[in-house]
This record gives structure tokens, C-alpha cells and sequence, in this order.
């Protein structure tokens, strides 16, 4: 069974769901269909030329992106897809994936997550065939603050595809929009709102270039610049704005830029939510020798011993109660979030899927910490502020 996105309803999972809302209502969704069974190659071959050229698959299980658990990175996504018997095998692939080990760690970690595929059996995810945007610039954007629970819209940026935002595997540039323009300290005029900015490195981008995906470095000029104009930031704070009053309650959207369209890509909750808190520096004194600094990404403090993990092949270094220290994680870290105390990477941003998911899990988190792999040895004990975004050596 297939089903334009423009139909999408809560039988075609959350995701779809919300993507046919925000077409219904005029938002710039790219045109897609909703797949509910296996399809046939002939099938596909016609979805493929009904959208006219590379498409993104992608889960939209019937829990995943709820507010209560977001799933985040934890099903399938396969993007690019050009030919009709590899739309086949993406679409089983994602449609599977909802019963997966990494989905029941992820809910078995939040307490198997009510709903959620692992704990109600879902045994075939409804999948997303959707037009891939070449995008000159994407990200993600939350419209409200995930860590310090502030209204601002909180928007992270990169070059390319929002792959290399969501993976972590760039630092992006970060932009907070306030809603009435009291933010203070480094400001750039954006209409009538002035944001805080935060360039990133932004090393690498993915690109789709005809019908292919390459990955790049990117220029050094480009690394250091903005890869948003104020006009772009405060549009895209407005996307994020408008589907939190459409769909009712802050939302995390995935957006893209290509010429002169900015597409929303999705929406769903923000989850994790806390109340708005602030460090008052007579209280919490800053820590005397730190390591790495980098974005908060998930507010708390916690110490334990700094493990270095360089890749799966070290997970089983890892004791309950180790700060994981890494270059940068992805979905197949998860299982490693459920046993750790904290997390510091050398990549990412706080909007990141790991981000994400430490904020679910509780456990305090900086991302986008450069160097520090290099600035502590292995079994070191360190204390993590996830609020401060500092990795710094005990006091006594």
C-alpha cells in the first residue's frame, strides 16, 4: 500500500504524520509517499519517476519521534537512492529496522519507552520515499532550547546535506534567536531580533551532485564563515516557530536550503524539555584546570574516570560510570549511553542525534570539544559540567 505524504495519517507513523500536516497547511515539504507494504519493482521504477530523481528513505515508525522518545538515529535512514531495485531493498531495510537490537537497547535505556516498536512488537516500520533536496546549506532547528529551556529558537547549521549535522560529524555553526531580542553578548542583527552566534569548524560536507553523494573537505574561508545569512537565520526561526504553533508544543525540525527554497524536511517534538535555569557564577564557581571546552549539550555535572574509546572495537573498555571521550558517536554508541556517566566529543552540535539522546538518558554531555581526546589520559578522573559545556580536572 502507498500513500501520498499530502494523505499521511497516524497509521503511516509519527513521522509521515506530521510531514502531511505541514503539507496540508502550505509549508514546503518535498513530495513524497508513504509506503505502508512491500513493494514491487515496478513500483518503485514509478516512484522514482513521480519524483523525478534521487530520493531519501527513511523510517516513520508508528512511536518513533513522540514526545516522550524521539528515537533519534536509532531506525533507518538511506539517502540518494537512484535506482528502482535499491529503492526496494532501502524500503525493506527501514521497514525492518523498527525491530531492531539498536531500537529495543535505545527503549529497554528510557525504561522500553511506552508505544515504542521494540515494546509493542512492531514488526514492519512504514517507510518514507521521499524527494531528496540538493541542499547548499541544511540543519536542524529547535523552537525551543533543549538544554538551558529557554524560549530562543536554537538552530544548528553546515554546509551540504543535514546528514553532517545530525551525525555530528561536523561542529556546525549554532545561532539562538530570542523572541523579543533580549539576548546579550555577541550580537548580529537579524530584522528586528539581534541572535548569539557560534561559529563552527564545519570541516567536511555531503553533497548530492547529480545523481551522487560525495563527501568533501570544505575550503578553509568556508569553514570560518557563517554558512547562514541573518535573513536565512531568522526565516528558519520562523519555520521552526510556525510548525510548533501548527502542531502544538516545541518542535525539532530538519530543514534545507537549495537556491532560493527553504524546505522543512521534518518535525517532531522536542523531548527532554527542561525548565529554564541559569549558572550563577557566585554559586557555581567555574572549575579551576580545565581540559576541553566545547557546546553544552545536555545540562548537569558529573565525575568519573575519562574513558577514550577510537571506535567500536573499544565499547568493551567501558565500565558503568566512565566519561565516554571520543572524536564522535553514532547510533551504534547508543548501547555505550546507557552505562557511561557522561559524554565528550571532539565533533557534533547540541541539536546532534547523540545530543539528543544523552538528554533522554539523563547524562550530561558537551559536544564539539576540540582536542579533547589529547587533553586527558585514559582512566583520568574528570568532572563533565554539561551546563558550563567544560570537561576540567577535580578541584581537590
Amino acid at each position: 500500500m502507498i500513500r501520498p505524504i499530502a494523505r499521511a495519517d497516524a497509521a503511516c507513523g509519527g513521522k509521515a504524520a506530521r510531514l502531511g500536516a505541514l503539507h496540508r497547511a502550505g509549508f514546503a515539504v518535498p513530495e513524497g509517499f508513504v509506503v505502508l507494504a512491500p513493494v514491487a519493482l515496478e513500483e518503485a521504477t514509478q516512484l522514482l519517476a513521480d519524483l523525478g530523481g534521487p530520493v531519501a528513505v527513511r523510517s516513520s515508525g508508528l512511536a518513533e519521534d513522540s514526545a516522550h522518545a524521539s528515537f533519534a538515529g536509532q531506525l533507518e535512514t538511506v539517502l540518494g537512492v537512484v535506482e528502482p531495485a535499491d529503492v526496494v531493498a532501502a524500503v525493506e531495510r527501514c521497514a525492518a529496522s523498527g525491530a531492531g537490537d539498536r531500537v529495543r537497547q535505545y527503549a529497554e535505556g528510557l525504561g522500553s519507552a511506552p508505544g515504542s516498536p521494540a515494546a509493542s512488537g512492531e514488526d514492519r516500520t512504514p517507510v518514507i520515499v521521499q524527494r531528496l533536496v540538493a541542499a547548499e546549506v541544511a540543519g536542524v532547528a529547535f523552537s525551543m532550547d533543549p538544554v538551558g529551556g529557554a524560549e530562543s529558537v536554537v538552530i544548528d547549521a553546515s554546509w551540504g546535506l543535514g546528514e553532517s549535522v545530525v551525525s555530528g560529524r561536523v561542529v556546525p555553526d549554532t545561532f539562538r534567536v530570542p523572541p523579543d531580542g533580549a539576548e546579550t553578548g555577541g550580537t548580529v542583527p537579524v530584522g528586528a531580533a539581534p541572535v548569539t552566534s557560534r561559529v563552527g569548524s564545519k570541516a567536511s560536507r555531503l553533497d548530492l551532485v547529480g545523481t551522487d553523494l560525495r563527501r568533501t573537505p570544505v575550503a578553509l574561508p568556508d569553514r570560518v564563515r557563517p554558512c547562514l545569512a541573518p535573513g536565512q537565520v531568522a526565516a528558519v526561526a520562523e519555520l521552526a516557530r510556525a510548525a510548533e504553533g501548527l502542531l502544538g508544543g516545541p518542535q525539532d525540525i530538519e530543514w534545507a536550503v537549495a537556491g532560493e527554497e527553504l524546505w522543512m524536511l521534518q518535525s517532531r517534538p522536542v523531548t527532554a524539555l527542561r525548565a529554564p535555569t541559569a549558572v550563577t557564577p557566585a554559586e557555581d564557581p567555574p572549575p579551576a584546570t580545565v581540559l576541553a571546552t566545547g557546546a553544552p549539550a545536555s545540562p548537569g555535572r558529573v565525575r568519573g574516570p575519562a574513558r577514550l574509546v577510537h571506535g567500536v572495537d573499544g565499547f568493551g573498555t567501558v565500565r558503568v560510570g566512565d566519561v565516554l571521550v571520543c572524536r564522535t558517536t553514532d547510533p551504534a554508541w547508543t548501547p555505550l549511553f546507557r552505562m557511561v556517566s557522561a559524554v565528550v566529543t571532539e565533533t557534533g552540535g547540541p541539536l546532534s542525534h547523540a545530543s539528543i539522546v544523552a538528554r533522554e538518558f539523563g547524562i550530561p554531555a558537551i559536544v564539539g570539544a576540540a582536542g579533547a581526546m589529547g587533553a586527558v589520559t585514559d582512566g583520568r578522573t574528570v568532572v563533565v559540567d554539561g551546563t558550563r559545556g567544560t570537561m576540567a580536572l577535580p578541584d581537590d
